[in-house]
């Protein structure tokens, strides 16, 4: 009888290990099905919400385009924190490009111009949840508001120039600007050297920007972003920024935007 004694006891804590163990299944697969169940409704009502959300974005500017990658990620049901990276190109309004007058194999060009100007921003800022889709066939008003570091990148523009019997690139200096603007005899504008001209001679100007917009989420799938976005900015320099000769050099930009941005959320 006493050598049963331990057997039993055995017995009993196996037994009750195991209804632990099935109960502790039972609570992982109820919480999984509430999680589904959560989700789902979720979907249905069209409310967005997410742990980390990212996004590339594509747009318009009124002074060029650009492209954009943020990383956000959810503190409460409405406010986001946004981490992002911006690479545009600024146009200069004056630019014209003028066709290749001699010769039909060579590229077009703009007159004047004398630096591509492209900037690199680093930027954080809060995304606001205006609306909620409502349902999943509605569409999410979200609005932004970004600031941070600008970096403007100077590039000198190149043109091919015809130098009586020589074909050769230069850009926009004291010794060959009358070779470049096409006023010294015996040469000609022959087009643009082309995008492969400047690199190695990158120019950086620092600065800072601000940027507002607009969202509209139209995806039906609240773990995937489709939205239209306008918006506007505003960035300065600490230098005039030369883009075309024999006129003003500008110091600060302001522009709007119309984006189209893609992602998805976790």
């Amino acid at each position: 009888m006493k050598k049963l004694i331990p057997v039993f006891c055995l017995s009993l804590l196996s037994l009750q290990g195991f209804g632990q163990e099935k109960s502790g299944k039972n609570s992982r697969k109820e919480e999984k099905r509430q999680k589904i169940a959560a989700a789902i409704k979720s979907e249905e009502e069209g409310v967005i919400a997410y742990r980390k959300q990212t996004a590339f974005g594509l747009q318009l500017r009124t002074n060029g385009y650009g492209l954009f990658f943020e990383l956000g990620r959810m503190k409460t049901p409405r406010w986001s924190d946004v981490y992002s990276i911006e690479l545009t190109e600024i146009k200069h309004p004056k630019e014209e490009k003028s066709g290749n007058i001699n010769g039909s194999f060579n590229n077009s060009f703009i007159y004047g111009k004398i630096n591509n100007f492209y900037a690199v921003k680093l930027g954080y800022g809060r995304q606001y949840i205006f609306g909620q889709k409502g349902n999943k066939n509605g569409i999410a008003v979200i609005g932004l508001a970004e600031a941070g570091l600008s970096l403007g990148l100077l590039r000198p523009y190149y043109l091919d120039i015809a130098d009586g019997n020589d074909r050769r690139a230069v850009k926009y200096e004291s010794a060959d600007s009358l070779l470049f603007l096409g006023v010294q005899p015996g040469g000609a504008i022959l087009g643009s050297s082309g995008i492969g001209k400047g690199w190695d001679e990158i120019k950086v100007k620092p600065g800072a920007f601000l940027k507002l917009g607009l969202r509209f989420d139209f995806n039906k799938y609240n773990d995937k972003l489709q939205a239209l976005q306008i918006g506007f900015s505003i960035e300065g320099y600490g230098d005039k920024i030369p883009q075309m000769a024999f006129v003003k050099q500008e110091q600060v930009f302001y522009q709007g935007h119309l984006a189209f941005v893609f992602g998805g959320r976790k």
